[in-house]
């Protein structure tokens, strides 16, 4: 981290929220950054963020939408490295307000790749996710066009040097949109419901996901979305971990919702690499280098990654482990 950030102005839109925290603090805390820029619309969010972090003088908090493009391009002044994190991200929000995750999301996007090539920025590391993939809900199909417009991004600069790249990966244990919170909700009634017991989803912590942000920012090129290797879990599992003692429920898949996730299609595998830990998906674009990671290897023909064909699994004492390392269970 010290060798990425060292001396740098970072800003991270969505800051926030649950994975901007804790970015932030391991930033500070294993980090040299010279400013971290916090940007985003909640006002009250922001005062909360700053008590958790008294006396910080590197920290500073901006109020702004990544839909308001001038206040965007002031933001970005001076800066030398963004994490976008900001987005509508509930599946039912974006559903019902389906202009709103756009005007977000979509432009956002566009506001943020001009802000930073117009600003001299050096890297752009995006957040994306496993709703992308062969989306199925409005949400999901928002990120599959921002990761477009941030990877095009980088034939969009032209002669300038910024590099955009995204990350991709799956559910979040701890996030604001998580599941777990709603289960332990729930078993206080003493029923948890769920929409289908066959239902698989990837799986990662808040301190996995901001580690693999941090290290692909490091490796990035401009161009690359990078996919993690986490376990599956079966949500039916889950619900016995967080409430051994209820009632479960199933209620039927909802509306924009998949039994199984992918993180890579088979499309996909045709120009991506595998690593130890993670997948590279190489952009198939002329300006890209298929050199620039070497070490990976190619993937066999239709190769698909996905929540119910995972080779790694977390049983019952595993997800018990981690909720309680997470203190999200007793």
């Amino acid at each position: 981290m010290a060798d990425i950030f060292e001396g740098k102005t970072v800003l991270i839109t969505g800051g926030t929220g649950s994975f901007g925290q804790r970015m932030v603090k391991s930033l500070l805390e294993k980090g040299s950054p010279k400013a971290v820029r916090i940007y985003t619309r909640g006002e009250l969010k922001q005062v909360e963020m700053e008590r958790l972090f008294p006396g910080e003088s590197r920290l500073r908090f901006l109020i702004g939408d990544i839909r308001d493009r001038e206040r965007l391009y002031r933001a970005m002044k001076g800066v030398d490295i963004v994490i976008h994190a900001a987005a509508l991200k509930h599946v039912p929000v974006c559903e019902y307000n389906p202009a709103e995750a756009v005007k977000t999301n979509i432009n956002g996007a566009m506001n943020l790749v001009d802000a930073a090539i117009d600003n001299g920025v050096e890297r752009v590391m995006t957040l994306s996710t496993d709703k992308a993939v062969h989306p199925v809900n409005l949400y999901g199909a928002t990120k599959a066009v921002m990761e477009k417009i941030v990877i095009q991004g980088n034939v969009y600069r032209g002669g300038k040097g910024t590099s955009f790249s995204c990350v991709r990966y799956g559910n979040v244990v701890g996030s604001s949109g998580s599941i777990v919170p709603l289960f332990l909700q729930q078993s206080k009634k003493g029923e948890i419901t769920i929409t289908d017991d066959r239902m698989t989803r990837f799986w990662i912590t808040l301190d996995q996901g901001v580690e693999f942000v941090t290290r692909c920012t490091g490796m990035m090129k401009g161009g690359e979305i990078f996919v993690p290797k986490i376990p599956s879990m079966r949500v039916a599992d889950l619900a016995k971990v967080v409430a051994p003692s209820a009632k479960i429920k199933i209620i039927g898949i909802r509306p924009g919702e998949k039994l199984h996730e992918a993180l890579l299609t088979e499309d996909e595998s045709r120009h991506a690499k595998e690593f130890d830990r993670h997948f590279i998906i190489e952009p198939e674009f002329p300006f890209w280098d298929a050199s620039s990671h070497s070490g990976g290897k190619a993937l066999p023909e239709g190769f698909r990654y996905s929540s119910d064909n995972n080779k790694v699994w977390l049983d019952g004492a595993g997800l018990k482990r981690i909720l309680q390392e997470q203190k999200l269970l007793g």
